[in-house]
């Protein structure tokens, strides 16, 4: 049997093939990773998160992305996309293209069976990397439930965790808050899809 080694690219090649591929991959450590498509609750969630805080931060020098802005992690020399990303202050960029942002303050990742390992682990690890970077959401798609990190002080990360459709979470770095009952609108958390 065989093996194949693996092909690995330079972060130029990857944005070189980004930039003119009709589907998104991630970036990390040489290698790159196809992104699958999202479910219907995973939409839904971003789409109400979206709505929440670009409508919270509508007069405010913030802005709000969603899935389709490309963050760049230069410590580990990696790219991903996250779900959502909120910038308040100057968003910068990694080049003049203006697809890949570098100075996130918020940013959240609804979770599916295939990548909650990822973005609880080596991804928030990543994250932490990024000196602008403040709070962090992990958003379960499949029950109530969504997990917030806090950067503290002393660069220690406070967790707060809440599973109650009643209570709100509160993205102080931001001024935002965001009830459970907002998050999950007309996502159906009994349906098996």
């Amino acid at each position: 049997m065989s093996t194949q080694p693996k092909t690995r690219s330079t972060p130029e090649e990857y944005l070189a093939l980004e930039r003119a591929s009709a589907y998104k991959s991630e970036y990390y450590n040489g290698e790159i990773f196809a992104m699958s498509g999202a479910s219907r609750r995973h939409v839904l969630i971003v789409t109400n998160l979206v709505t929440q805080l670009a409508t919270q931060l509508k007069k405010r020098d913030c802005e709000v992305y969603s899935a389709d802005m490309r963050l760049k992690i230069e410590a580990t020399r990696s790219y991903t996309y996250p779900d959502v990303i909120v910038v308040c202050e100057e968003p910068l960029f990694s080049d003049e293209q203006k697809d890949t942002l570098i100075n996130p303050n918020v940013i959240v990742e609804v979770l599916s069976d295939s990548t909650q390992g990822y973005d609880r682990g080596g991804k928030f690890e990543q994250y932490r990397t990024l000196e602008s970077f403040k709070e962090y959401l992990l958003i379960s798609q499949d029950k109530p439930h969504v997990e917030h990190f806090v950067r503290q002080a002393d660069n220690r990360w406070l967790l707060r965790e809440t599973n109650k459709m009643e209570d709100s979470i509160e993205l102080s770095s931001i001024d935002c808050t965001l009830p459970l009952a907002e998050i999950y609108d007309k996502v159906d958390l009994h349906a098996n899809t």
